[in-house]
């Protein structure tokens, strides 16, 4: 049985304040281009309280929206009543999605592996769930360009951040990640955001397209 991932505090500040303010700072146009092009039956891993759902194209014929945390999951089953294509919210764990292999055309990862508890797992999973030739669209905060800021991210992610932001990393390297678990990368944009004047350790982010290969591409 997946255990009950519960963020109570942060649910609630990311819901009222966090991501109004993302919106506010222009966040929809990246969700747009995560999604644009989307087609068939997708999963979208960590969905939080369902502010991608209504930028999936049309051609969109099914997602799947996992989401562990009650309170942004009952939040993202209301989005989804409103959503222009077909959404049902599911209780799970990225890292252990509850779907067969090659169950889906497509994944959705935004601003999800910097929270979860075991990356490499979470990625496996997404990498598990897809068809061959299917694939993931991500778009992540990421480890920084800066060796003084990766000092910084290190420091906070070891002592106070992910306790008060339910879990989150400020420096994995997702990218190196991807690869790891198999994926092959096609397209990656790599910029700050939001634009700030001071520099955020959650600034640098990743917006991307990754492919599970099928067999006969694989070396």
């Amino acid at each position: 049985m997946t255990q009950p991932v519960k963020h109570p505090v942060f649910a609630r500040f990311y819901a009222k304040l966090a991501g109004p303010a993302l919106e506010k700072a222009g966040i929809a146009e990246h969700r747009r281009r995560l999604l644009a092009g989307l087609s068939g039956e997708v999963i979208e891993a960590g969905a939080g309280n369902g502010l991608n759902f209504p930028h999936y194209p049309p051609e969109v014929q099914r997602v799947v929206a996992v989401e562990p945390e009650p309170r942004l999951r009952a939040l993202a089953e209301q989005q989804a009543a409103g959503a222009p294509v077909p959404v049902e919210t599911a209780d799970g764990r990225a890292e252990q999605l509850p779907f067969p292999d090659g169950s889906f055309d497509a994944a959705v990862a935004c601003l999800t592996l910097c929270s979860v508890a075991d990356p490499r797992a979470a990625i496996a999973e997404l990498h598990r769930v897809l068809r061959p030739g299917g694939q993931l669209r991500f778009f992540e905060h990421v480890q920084a360009d800066t060796p003084a800021m990766r000092r910084v991210q290190r420091t906070l992610d070891a002592t106070v951040w992910p306790r008060l932001m339910g879990g989150c990393h400020t420096g994995r390297d997702t990218q190196a990640a991807l690869t790891a678990a198999g994926f092959t990368l096609t397209t990656v944009d790599r910029f700050t955001f939001p634009a700030t004047r001071v520099p955020s350790p959650a600034g640098t982010h990743i917006l991307g397209t990754a492919v599970r290969p099928a067999p006969d591409e694989r070396r």
